[in-house]
């Protein structure tokens, strides 16, 4: 694929159309493909794993910044179109296109058996932006850095802060293993066909220790501080754990945890420090 063509002429050319029930927003914009590789791809990077190569564009990119990029892909269609396109890359063997569910994908496969340091990359459907970044979360202990293009308002969740409307439960389990910034702003226009929203990049890099490991009940207290957001603590916990309401009490004092508040002001570290003071007193309670 040496030259770049926009992907309304690739599809037309192909006689396919953009899949809604897919999700199917194709860059279009070949500075913003090379931006977004420089972001995935730091220089000395092996390989990459992009998830939703679509017709290629960032596949393009980052096979100049990269050894190996493994491109999945889903949409049996375009499978044809991106083995067409990159066949020498194909045969040279610095691409593999999969086709597969990027949700089901063998990811620890792939990046146990090629060359690190290993990237993960893509332009993230928006219907199926939580089950990847699950992915992703699960994957930390294997790759440098995590790059993707994902609605704007999904970029401002996974960086906020505690106290502001976008800090959510999925902030938290991100925040737990990651630190998330916002590179850049995508506007719709960059993108055919066009979405309703502005998109960003944004890049997760592993933390050295996470703050906190995400067991049961980790997720339970978070799921249960967001489940109902103006509820206090003291009742959004309540039944969540199997400590009744003076355990719970004592666990939060332990942890220095205000049960009069609400779930969006507690920290990462916070949630973390809850979880063990939980985990402590109920092994007391036992014994």
């Amino acid at each position: 694929m040496t030259n770049w063509t926009h992907p309304k002429a690739q599809l037309l050319q192909a006689g396919l159309a953009p899949k809604r029930h897919f999700g199917q927003n194709f860059l279009s914009d070949a500075t913003i493909c090379s931006r977004i590789a420089e972001q995935s791809a730091p220089d000395g990077t092996k390989t990459v794993i992009e998830i939703g190569a679509g017709l290629g564009a960032l596949t393009a990119a980052l096979l100049k910044r990269s050894e190996l990029v493994v491109a999945i892909e889903r949409d049996r269609d375009l499978v044809p179109q991106l083995q067409s396109s990159f066949a020498m890359a194909i045969a040279d063997g610095k691409l593999c296109v999969a086709e597969d569910d990027a949700k089901t994908f063998d990811y620890t496969g792939i990046f146990q058996s090629n060359a690190a340091p290993a990237t993960l990359a893509g332009n993230l459907p928006y219907q199926l932006t939580g089950p990847l970044l699950r992915r992703a979360i699960d994957l930390s202990e294997f790759v440098t850095r995590c790059t993707f293009l994902v609605q704007l308002e999904v970029a401002d969740r996974l960086t906020a802060k505690p106290g502001v409307d976008a800090y959510g439960a999925l902030t938290i389990f991100v925040q737990a293993r990651f630190t998330a910034t916002r590179q850049f702003i995508v506007r719709r226009g960059a993108f055919y066909p066009q979405p309703n929203v502005d998109s960003a990049v944004v890049v997760l890099t592993p933390l050295a220790q996470p703050v906190a490991a995400e067991t049961p009940l980790f997720r339970a207290l978070v799921k249960g501080a967001f489940a109902q957001r103006r509820k206090k603590l003291r009742n959004a916990w309540s039944g969540v754990t199997d400590l009744d309401a003076e355990g719970l009490a004592l666990a939060a004092a332990a942890a220095n945890i205000d049960l009069d508040l609400r779930g969006e002001v507690l920290s990462v570290e916070q949630y973390a420090q809850m979880t063990r003071s939980v985990e402590f007193h109920s092994e007391r309670e036992l014994k």
